[in-house]
């Protein structure tokens, strides 16, 4: 009877547990599609913005004058060829100077820091400023780069402020990439006599680069596309010159304010325009981005 006994139980904890992984793949299956319903929520949404801004903004985007043009005081006749030139040059200068200072603090972090209070206090405050609003950036730049350097309000100005608002996103996802190179690469690599330095340039950089691009292609999107900290900065709404790098200047995002804020119906389609600019010159800097680190992993 004990015998008979211990089988029931077996069998009993044995229904129990496999009533346990039914309601668990049951309640996984409520969860898969509440996260799908939510998705799709998002994405018509978006496809609602696209269409309604496509409407607008494609017929004035295909007339001649308006990507060649600078601004107007009539919506027909003016352009946002100050504004491509601008953001097209805020985001070149932001990956020249963000990208080398971003990943070179990331390899120091990763690879030389010591494990020290001070190391341990500064990568609490780079995250932190990852999360920072950019209009506190922009009043950094206003007082560090307009006044106390004394470049004023010109492109540079603006161009280094956005390389600021762009550094802690850079080094976060920069660490995250060099972090997840295998530790025997780098025994391999010393193990046959390779310096330190070798080892970082040609072993763990190259297998670090599709991650930092990922970060590159978040932090240079946002940045081409801010408005608060340019607006500090001292970005103008209507320029009748192309904008050089110690010139007043604007950008897109700048533009589309300027054009929402204008009571006259013409604009409204000019604004519309201007994003799908900006949507596109967003698109062909992640496509770049994306061909180059498909490029590294298949390399690896």
């Amino acid at each position: 009877m004990t015998t008979t006994h211990r089988q029931d139980n077996y069998f009993d904890s044995d229904a129990e547990f496999t009533d346990n992984i039914d309601s668990r793949e049951s309640l996984g299956k409520v969860f898969e599609i509440v996260f799908l319903l939510g998705l799709l929520i998002g994405l018509f949404v978006l496809a609602l913005l696209v269409f309604d801004i496509c409407k607008d903004g494609l017929p004035r985007l295909f007339t001649l004058n308006f990507v060649t043009e600078t601004p107007s005081r009539f919506p027909e006749d003016g352009g946002i060829r100050p504004a491509i030139i601008g953001s097209v040059l805020l985001g070149i200068i932001v990956i020249v100077t963000a990208v080398p200072i971003g990943v070179g603090a990331a390899l120091y972090l990763e690879e030389y820091a010591p494990q020290a209070w001070w190391t341990t206090i500064i990568e609490i405050n780079i995250s932190n400023l990852a999360g920072v609003p950019s209009i506190v950036y922009g009043l950094l730049g206003l007082g560090v780069f307009n006044y106390l350097l004394g470049f004023g309000p010109v492109l540079i100005s603006g161009a280094l402020t956005l390389s600021l608002l762009s550094l802690p996103v850079i080094i976060v996802t920069s660490r995250e990439a060099i972090r997840s190179v295998p530790d025997s690469l780098r025994h391999a690599s010393y193990g046959l006599g390779v310096t330190k330095w070798q080892t970082i340039s040609q072993h763990v950089l190259p297998y670090a680069i599709p991650g930092i691009l990922t970060g590159l292609i978040i932090s240079v999107s946002r940045a081409i596309g801010d408005a608060a900290c340019l607006i500090v900065v001292g970005a103008v709404s209507f320029l009748t010159f192309d904008p050089g790098l110690f010139n007043r200047f604007m950008a897109l995002p700048i533009q589309i304010f300027s054009y929402i804020t204008r009571p006259e119906p013409g604009f409204a389609n000019s604004a519309a325009a201007t994003i799908i600019v900006l949507i596109l010159l967003i698109l062909a800097l992640n496509g770049v981005a994306i061909y180059v680190r498909q490029r590294f992993e298949i390399s690896r």
